[in-house]
């Protein structure tokens, strides 16, 4: 590493309802037969994999106070079904696409309005952090939704470590920019590379994840490995997906889908069923995996999250800030 000075949620989530994934499954009798987290590390998991082969099991514990009632997606329902145009704009284009990215060794710089800043190795963000289960309901702006076990930590966490300066009131990310790994930014589909950013007090919210795994295991290339944000109460773009740059600024940092389309993508995007899409209703959702066409249902404010987040944006016109 280089570096250089300058509320609880009632929905809980049984064992037993967690989608049976053989691996998965595996891994946990592994854990009940008292293999230790050391050994699993001892697995390989931060290790460059051979090529294509990006899962490797995880030690983690489950936060059952942050994680939903609702059934988990299954893990080929996640891996097969997902916007990442890096690599193609159709849904399947990720899974056969990314099969070959390479996500070791990745490294992520650190800049801004930070006491600490510098460019940190895989091994750097991660390791100091002890990993947590969390199943979160995940909604796409395209009124698709559906329900993920990630693995990862508190972005907060992470934040911290770096000692944000009073003058940083956003956190600002980018995604990898390399045509040859993802051959999706050879077409100007959007103005690369892919960039978010949340409000400081959004970014240190305690919802807020740093995902590295799914389904107790490295994120799949397709997923957005090795890194991706997780924020459970936004509609998914918000999610940026292989991280390279964090930057603490002090004015609300450009993003990707609101330079695409501002009328269309506001910055906050949190999920509200009363706020239509210019093209589409959000009142409602298509649940991926519930029958052929996906069993439709109401659009929860803020995702469902609302007890823990709404306090966020009291006073704001959450029409005028969508």
């Amino acid at each position: 590493m280089r570096s250089t000075r300058k509320g609880r949620n009632t929905d809980t989530i049984l064992p037993s309802e967690i989608t049976p994934y053989e691996k998965y499954l595996s891994r946990r009798a592994l854990l009940a037969g008292g293999l230790g987290a050391a050994a699993l590390q001892a697995l390989g998991a931060w290790a460059t994999p051979a090529r294509g082969q990006g899962a490797a099991a995880l030690a983690f514990t489950r936060n059952a106070a942050l994680s939903v009632e609702d059934p988990p997606n299954s893990y080929q329902d996640i891996t097969t079904y997902n916007n990442y145009y890096e690599f193609g704009t159709a849904k399947s284009d990720p899974a056969e696409r990314a099969r070959d990215f390479q996500a070791r060794p990745w490294s992520v710089a650190v800049g801004g309005e930070a006491e600490v800043t510098g460019r940190f190795t895989l091994e750097d963000i991660i390791e100091p952090h002890p990993l947590e289960e969390r199943v979160y309901r995940f909604r796409c702006v395209e009124a698709w939704s559906m329900v993920i076990p990630w693995v990862g930590f508190p972005l907060g966490d992470l934040l911290k470590r770096f000692k944000p300066t009073s003058r940083a009131k956003y956190v600002a990310f980018k995604t990898l920019y390399d045509p040859k790994r993802m051959p999706g930014q050879t077409y100007r589909i959007l103005d690369w590379p892919y960039v978010e950013g949340l409000r400081m007090d959004e970014a240190m919210h305690p919802l807020t994840l740093l995902a590295v795994g799914l389904y107790g295991k490295t994120l799949p290339n397709q997923n957005g490995a090795p890194l991706r944000l997780v924020t459970p109460w936004k509609y998914g773009f918000k999610s940026i997906k292989a991280i390279v740059a964090i930057d603490f600024v002090e004015k609300m940092p450009r993003t990707t889908w609101a330079l695409s389309a501002s009328d269309e993508y506001g910055f906050f995007a949190n999920v509200n069923p009363e706020v239509d899409h210019p093209r589409w209703s959000q009142a409602s959702e298509r649940r991926i995996g519930a029958g052929l066409f996906g069993a439709r249902r109401p659009t929860l404010p803020f995702n469902g999250y609302a007890n823990q987040v709404a306090s966020l944006y009291a006073g704001m016109d959450l029409r005028r800030n969508f």
